[in-house]
């Protein structure tokens, strides 16, 4: 490899695809990337709806057997459980042996999440006070992790660790409120037998870690965790919970086997494919029109205002009482 030297007469290396790959910056370069050719694609004449229609096609097959049959839904509800697999993974070793490991770290991101959702949530209620709209309460309630994260990750080395993994621990804990939020008050009842199923994953997986020590077990492992996340998917709660509770089952010392395979699918085909199907958003005079409805602007004052405030109080409060 041809090496230069610097005026000072260190040498240095040209920066590689290896390098390209484990920098953290490059995802949120790549997520941003795939999000502008996104809504440039779909706001392009005689391409847009073509752009916008494919991520809505649907595969007969697999509806005929109960599952995510749209490519959109395949990415959001089966991709997307690999995602947080991964960095469900990140918060369990912080949560043992890393910046997590006491109770009252693990509770700064956790009320800190909670007041996140709150805070924006009383926002958008007085915001949208007496109209049609109450009912979206939830909307600015939740953040999209992935977007979090990849933003996060643009400012690479300059971020501590430590403020890394709080803020990964407060988007993910912010995803799960939303998704249960979802399944509480807007879904049908999850489905109780389904939950059972989700149950009997789990304890059989915890035996699986366990009692085996052989390869089998990675087997078993990943596929009690594919039969979970079906269970989860049909229960009518969001299947991307099973990458995360897959996760927190995984003992510490395996969880750098699992990183190392799931770095390149998740960081750069998954995210970069979740961005260009989740933001083929047509922008015209009518949606910027609705910008200064009602609705948008409870959105707006939640995400932009209750969201900061109800995160940066609890964190005042958390570390003024020293809980």
């Amino acid at each position: 490899m041809t090496q230069h030297l610097h005026p000072t007469g260190t040498k240095s290396r040209k920066f590689t695809i290896t390098d390209f790959l484990h920098d953290s910056r490059a995802v949120g370069v790549l997520l941003l990337l795939c999000t502008t050719a996104s809504l440039i694609l779909t706001n392009l004449p005689g391409i847009g709806e073509s752009y916008n229609h494919f991520w809505e096609t649907e595969i007969p097959f697999l509806h005929s057997i109960h599952l995510p049959h749209s490519i959109l839904h395949i990415i959001n509800d089966a991709l997307m459980a690999l995602f947080f697999f991964q960095v469900g993974m990140e918060i369990k070793r912080e949560t043992v042996i890393g910046e997590l490991s006491t109770p009252s770290r693990m509770m700064l991101p956790m009320v800190a999440a909670l007041f996140g959702v709150i805070f924006p949530a009383i926002i958008f209620l007085t915001a949208t006070k007496g109209t049609i709209y109450q009912s979206g309460w939830a909307i600015p309630a939740a953040t999209d992790i992935a977007f979090s994260l990849g933003i996060l990750s643009l400012l690479g080395k300059s971020v501590p660790h430590s403020m890394k993994i709080f803020l990964t621990a407060l988007a993910i804990i912010d995803d799960l409120c939303a998704i249960l939020i979802i399944a509480f008050f807007y879904g049908s009842q999850p489905e109780f037998m389904w939950l059972l199923g989700v149950a009997a994953c789990i304890i059989l997986i915890v035996l699986v870690i366990k009692y085996l020590r052989n390869p089998l077990s990675r087997i078993l492992y990943l596929s009690l965790g594919v039969v979970m996340w079906y269970c989860m998917y049909q229960s009518g709660i969001h299947a991307t919970f099973a990458g995360v509770i897959l996760s927190a089952l995984l003992p510490v010392k395996k969880i750098p086997v699992y990183e190392k395979v799931l770095l390149f699918p998740v960081n750069f085909l998954i995210i970069p494919i979740f961005a260009l199907a989740n933001t083929s958003i047509f922008i015209n005079g009518s949606a910027i029109a609705n910008l200064l409805g009602e609705l948008s602007i409870g959105i707006i004052l939640g995400l932009l205002i209750g969201k900061p405030a109800g995160i940066s109080l609890a964190v005042y409060l958390m570390t003024k009482t020293r809980i």
